[in-house]
C-alpha cells in the first residue's frame, strides 16, 4: 500500500516537472530572451574594447593635460586617531578615475547609437524615395 502511495506521489512530481519544463522551455524560446542573452555577450566583448579604449589611449592623453597626474594614485590617508597602527585611505582618484571611464563610455555609446541612426534615416529616405518613383 505503501508503495502505491509512493508511485503516485511520483507521477504527480512528474507531472508537475513536465510542465514546469514546458513553461520554461517556452520562457527560453522567446524572442526577447534570446536577445537578450545576445546583447550581454555583445556587451562583455564591447566593454573590453571601451576599456581599452578608455586606459590604453584616453586616459594617458588626460593625464598628460592633467600634469602627468595617475588619478589611481590620487588619495587621503587618515591616521588612526585610536592608537591602532592602521590607517584609512579614501581613494578618491579610483573614484574619479571610473567617473571618467563612465563618462567616456557613455560618449562611445552615444556616437555609436548616432552613427547608426544616421545610417537608417539614410536607408529610410532611399526606401521612401523608390517607393515613390514605383508610385508615379
Amino acid at each position: 500500500m505503501a508503495t502505491s502511495k509512493a508511485k503516485e506521489k511520483l507521477g504527480e512530481i512528474r507531472e508537475k516537472n513536465s510542465g514546469f519544463r514546458k513553461e520554461f522551455i517556452e520562457f527560453i524560446n522567446r524572442g526577447s530572451v534570446v536577445d537578450l542573452a545576445v546583447g550581454v555577450a555583445v556587451g562583455g566583448a564591447f566593454t573590453a574594447i571601451v576599456n581599452s579604449l578608455v586606459n590604453d589611449i584616453v586616459m594617458p592623453i588626460v593625464s598628460l593635460i592633467a600634469g602627468g597626474v595617475d588619478f589611481r594614485d590620487l588619495r587621503l590617508v587618515i591616521p588612526n586617531f585610536f592608537g591602532g597602527d592602521t590607517e584609512a585611505v579614501i581613494a578618491y582618484g579610483n573614484f574619479i578615475q571610473n567617473v571618467v571611464e563612465f563618462l567616456i563610455i557613455a560618449w562611445v555609446i552615444f556616437m555609436i547609437i548616432k552613427a547608426m541612426n544616421r545610417i537608417n534615416r539614410k536607408k529610410d529616405a532611399k526606401a521612401a524615395a523608390k517607393e515613390n518613383k514605383s508610385k508615379k
